[in-house]
């Protein structure tokens, strides 16, 4: 596939320059009055500014982003449609097969009830805000979304739902695309009725797990967790379009991924590798690796859009990549150790909530001074918690990645 096909009424090298800053620049200002100088220069062509190429054919029914260098800029401030939300944390415990609450001003467990399923995997924000569904992915064959009213924080009846590992929404908020990682098949349902639309087969991808969009929506790019490869798909059209072998070979074992802010690089966090593996999001081509920490595993945009956590699972610490550096520039070990997982950033943008894998517990990590707030016990083999509410105008999934 020939991504750049999708740009070609775009001219990506044109210089593209505004007329102050072409005059600060070379000092082109008009002469003062009585001034003796040359004769004054044809005016330059100034190309008329446009859409970078990866927002110049958005997937139809997207809202489109609202910066064109930042596809996070929404996630600033929080949406009127959860004004009436409750301020909690969600934590799925795998092998205890329940749901955890946590209280994020007391850092206390103040509920614990059954997932509805055996191995509660992540706990997954509704396209509208208004639903979260604690994804159940045994027993194989079968499997179940638990609802969640975000109001109360109390959960409703299971919806009977084929291997949900993961789930994620399309950026037009057309179909919900449930992660069948045990038969190797991303399923559309509609995320009303809960019927199976369609189904992709997706046999050369062993251990799907996690995915992004691109900055259009047009495509998507998941990870194959047991076969070392990166998947892209059509959004539209529902099809395999490639595959990537990562650099690492097969023995390597991709997890989170996640597209910049300003659409053009996918970062993927390799469990194996101990570090991100970036993949170009225009080209779908490999352009580098960064090692991290041992366990590489969970990958989150800060607020303000300005850096990048990354989990560590295997020792324990976090990394912080910075984008406008291309580096990273800070790395922290939990006190005590642990096995930080998945979760999010809180609202405020002060906090990051993580899992503790291995530990069965969840730590509150405050990334502005680096302090953990607190270590709370949880349920066994804790995974993919959500914070919510969480800013942002729609979410596409996981643990809430918002746009």
């Amino acid at each position: 596939m020939n991504r750049q096909r999708m740009y070609s009424g775009c001219a990506p090298h044109t210089l593209v320059v505004s007329i102050a800053v072409l005059t600060a620049v070379t000092g082109c200002a008009a002469s003062e009055a009585g001034t003796v100088g040359p004769p004054a220069a044809p005016a330059p062509t100034i190309a008329a500014a446009g859409p970078p190429p990866q927002l110049t054919d958005l997937l139809p029914g997207m809202p489109p982003p609202l910066s064109p260098t930042d596809v996070y800029a929404a996630n600033r401030e929080l949406s009127p449609a959860v004004a009436d939300h409750r301020s909690l944390v969600y934590v799925p415990n795998s092998e205890s097969h329940s749901v955890s609450v946590i209280d994020p001003a007391t850092f206390e467990v103040i509920d614990n009830f059954p997932a509805g399923g055996a191995e509660p995997q992540h706990v997954v924000p509704s396209y509208d805000l208004q639903t979260l569904y604690v994804t159940n992915d045994l027993p194989i064959g079968a499997g179940s979304l638990l609802p969640i009213d975000p109001r109360t924080g109390t959960p409703g009846q299971p919806i009977p739902v084929r291997d949900p590992y993961n789930m994620y929404f399309t950026p037009d908020g057309q179909f919900a695309v449930v992660v069948a990682e045990a038969d190797k098949s991303l399923d559309f349902y509609d995320p009303r009725t809960w019927e199976k639309l369609h189904s992709m087969a997706v046999p050369d991808c062993a251990g799907v797990d996690h995915m992004d969009f691109t900055a259009d929506g047009r495509f998507a790019l998941a990870s194959c967790e047991f076969t070392g490869r990166m998947l892209v798909f059509d959004v539209a059209e529902r099809e395999v379009v490639k595959m990537i072998d990562l650099p690492g070979g097969r023995s390597s074992m991709p997890q989170d991924v996640k597209l910049s802010p300003d659409g053009r690089t996918f970062f993927i966090a390799d469990m194996v590798a101990d570090g991100i593996y970036t993949v170009d999001a225009l080209t779908f081509e490999n352009t580098g690796f960064v090692p991290t920490g041992k366990g590489a595993h969970g990958l989150y945009v800060t607020r303000d859009s300005s850096q990048m956590l990354v989990t560590n699972r295997h020792e324990g610490s976090i990394s912080v990549w910075d984008f406008a550096a291309n580096a990273l520039v800070h790395k922290w070990f939990l006190p005590g150790g642990g096995s930080p997982d998945m979760g999010n950033i809180s609202a405020d943008g002060r906090v990051f909530w993580v899992s503790g894998r291995h530990n069965s517990e969840v730590y509150a990590v405050d990334i502005v001074n680096w302090e953990l707030l607190a270590r709370i016990p949880v349920g066994k083999g804790a995974h993919g918690l959500t914070v919510w509410p969480q800013p942002g105008r729609y979410s596409t999934g996981h643990t809430g990645v918002m746009r």
